[in-house]
């Protein structure tokens, strides 16, 4: 049975755009650099173009990228350091050759970050966690405090490492989520068929598909006729009828016939390429908090080094003693890096970000994390995001006595029984009984409207209502009824009308009353289905607002409207799961796709993915953002508060250079640990 009730929806095209997804952590460290070079391409497809409104900021003091891995040579030269730092320090040598130790450690380690700092001097990064810590180090040497100032090297690498580390882990967590496989391609070589991976397919490549299988790339049927599954691209439930010359989108499952497709696309453009780019090339967007501190940063570190300049020149000028003064003055530049902050708050959204994905939650940068702890409005799409997009019998109503409820099932299903339509699979599910097809005869379909044949001896028709009127069978009994309506007439007389509907998600519901539980002031449903089947959807999952017979264009009107009545702190969602919704994912303050492994669209117009259909876990993401907020506020107040005393009480004589250590690189680490604290949500 093919396109008996038509295409309701064409597929609208939207903008390609591979989005940031891990944010970069640190402040320039030896192992990193502090680069952002992002191009966003946008292209034109068929009907619609988009420029995402969310902006990058690329502009970000004292931070590296850091690829989350410490080579062999780098663990290998910290131990040869710390073995001769050691020596040094415990064993009673010679004075000459206890400092030869140490200076040697100190090269060892630290001589990456010396020569960064060098090059700091020339390319405007002047004040950043290099050169802070040569002049420290170098301050220590010239005063005689040769362990301090291999220490300061020494921890300082400590502190890469736990950084390398949770980076590491955030970043594995995510690849695992997704580690998926492509299906093969069957690629037509002469006259045989090869499968081979969608990778090495090229444009112009001719693919089969089977039955059953998922389309691998994108292209134009040159052959074949066929029901494709499209639900994960335009939104719809319904089937789409393809035929030769119709454009098929990767991610499409084939399910009645073989078709051949010319490839119009590479596998790199493909959906599942796309999410493995946007982990593997991601530096994701800062959220606000971390922009907050790269500006105070700004600000805070020249004027400590300042007060730190003041303290090695005035009071030895006044009171003499000038090695007691420029220790001090070293502490406060050892102090005065910022990396405890600059490494750890990315990190904590990187966390964050990594605890999500164990979820199934994909989040594209810490700033989206940060936007759905305030979320106070959700509009939601409606097909495949409240219901499953799945049909099924949900009401028989008979049109004459004669004829009972099994009897027009075992009809209707008899001769359904010979589609793979999922109306028509739906139907034969819900008879449940075994089929005779025996009992069917010269079966014709009428394309795009139903199926007649004969049942028993007697001429039946089965299809929508424009198949009724062209038999001239009377229909009577049309009520309003909301869903699919398929007609069954024998001998030309109407027996039964089966109503097929899209099924609530079981935790639609529950995941509505979670989210007004959360703070969410108002859930609002956009659907271009009947105004009938939006008011009861509504109605039954506890919506109070809708609008309905909308189309992609209208949708993103709606969006704006709501969008205006709030403040800039109160954040709104659109929850979406196809092509026809990617103009709202991409305009609203957080887009969510929903089951978007199949839609490049989605994923692309979208800020987070929900690598499973479950509207649950939306109230998860936002209790993963509030938490992973606890966890960044936690370590700026940490982090400053033993600072601003390590400084009080270094002005006054009563701090040493290891307790300035302690509140650099120790804080460093302890602010670190706390954030790897945000991948661990499972329980939340």
């Amino acid at each position: 049975m093919t396109n008996w009730l038509g295409n309701k929806k064409g597929c609208i095209r939207m903008s390609e755009r591979i989005t940031d997804s891990i944010p970069s952590c640190g402040c320039g460290s030896s192992s990193c650099s502090s680069k952002k070079n992002h191009n966003h391409n946008h292209h034109n497809h068929d009907h619609d173009h988009h420029n995402h409104h969310h902006q990058d900021d690329h502009n970000h003091g004292h931070e590296h990228n850091h690829d989350g891995q410490f080579s062999t040579k780098d663990i290998i030269e910290f131990v040869i350091a710390l073995g001769l730092f050691l020596l040094g320090l415990l064993l009673k040598l010679d004075n000459t050759i206890t400092i030869a130790l140490f200076i040697s450690a100190y090269l060892v380690v630290g001589r990456e970050i010396i020569v960064n700092a060098f090059k700091g001097i020339f390319n405007g990064t002047l004040l950043d966690e290099n050169f802070l810590m040569t002049i420290a180090s170098i301050t220590a040497f010239a005063i005689g405090e040769y362990p301090e100032a291999v220490a300061v090297m020494l921890f300082y690498r400590v502190g890469e490492l736990f950084e390398g580390l949770a980076v590491n882990k955030s970043k594995n967590s995510i690849e695992q989520l997704l580690n998926i496989k492509p299906d093969i391609a069957n690629v037509k070589v002469g006259n045989t068929y090869e499968k081979v991976q969608p990778e090495k397919v090229k444009v112009n490549d001719i693919i089969m598909v089977k039955p059953g299988e998922k389309i691998p790339l994108d292209g134009i049927v040159i052959e074949g006729n066929s029901t494709v599954d499209t639900s994960v691209i335009t939104g719809e439930s319904l089937p789409r009828d393809i035929e030769t010359g119709t454009e098929v989108y990767s991610g499409g499952i084939n399910l009645t016939g073989v078709i051949l497709v010319r490839v119009t696309k590479e596998f790199n453009e493909s959906t599942v390429a796309k999410i493995l780019n946007l982990v593997k090339e991601s530096n994701a967007q800062k959220a606000n908090t971390e922009k907050f501190i790269t500006k105070f940063a700004k600000y805070y570190t020249p004027i400590v080094v300042g007060i730190a300049v003041f303290l090695a020149i005035v009071p030895p000028i006044i009171v003499g003693d000038f090695a007691t003064w420029i220790y001090t003055a070293a502490i406060f530049l050892v102090v005065s890096c910022p990396c405890a902050l600059v490494i750890s708050i990315p990190l904590g959204y990187f966390g964050g970000i990594g605890g999500a994905s164990t979820n199934g939650i994909l989040v594209k940068g810490g700033n989206y994390l940060e936007a759905l702890r305030n979320v106070t409005s959700i509009v939601v799409d409606k097909t495949g995001t409240l219901t499953k997009g799945v049909f099924k019998v949900s009401q028989v109503i008979l049109t004459d006595n004669n004829v009972d409820r099994d009897k027009v099932l075992q009809i209707a299903s008899h001769i359904e029984h010979f589609s793979n339509h999922p109306i028509a699979v739906s139907i034969v599910n819900e008879y449940g009984k075994e089929i005779d097809e025996a009992k069917v005869t010269n079966i014709v379909e009428v394309a795009g409207k139903g199926i007649k044949a004969v049942f028993e001896g007697e001429p039946v028709v089965i299809g929508n209502k424009k198949l009724m009127k062209e038999e001239n069978i009377i229909i009577n009994n049309d009520n309003n009824n909301i869903g699919t309506k398929v007609y069954v007439a024998i001998n030309n007389i109407l027996v039964g009308i089966i109503i097929i509907a899209d099924e609530i998600k079981e935790d639609t519901i529950s995941a509505i009353k979670k989210l007004k539980e959360y703070g969410v002031k108002e859930v609002v449903m956009l659907t271009g289905d009947h105004e009938e089947v939006a008011k009861e959807i509504a109605s039954k999952t506890g919506i109070t607002k809708y609008y309905s017979e909308l189309l992609p264009q209208d949708k993103v009107s709606k969006l704006e409207k709501i969008m205006e009545t709030k403040n800039k702190n109160e954040k709104v969602i659109f929850v979406g799961d196809g092509i026809n919704d990617a103009p709202v994912l991409a305009r609203a303050d957080v887009g969510i796709a929903m089951g978007a492994v199949g839609s490049d669209a989605a994923i692309e117009a979208a800020d987070v993915v929900l690598m499973t259909d479950e509207l649950s876990s939306i109230p998860r993401a936002i209790k993963i953002a509030r938490h992973t907020n606890k966890i960044v506020w936690e370590n700026i107040i940490f982090a400053l508060g033993i600072k601003v005393v390590i400084m009080l009480l270094a002005t006054i004589g009563f701090a040493n250079m290891w307790m300035a250590i302690f509140a650099d690189v120790g804080v460093a680490v302890i602010a670190i640990l706390n954030s790897i604290r945000a991948l661990k949500v499972k329980k939340l």
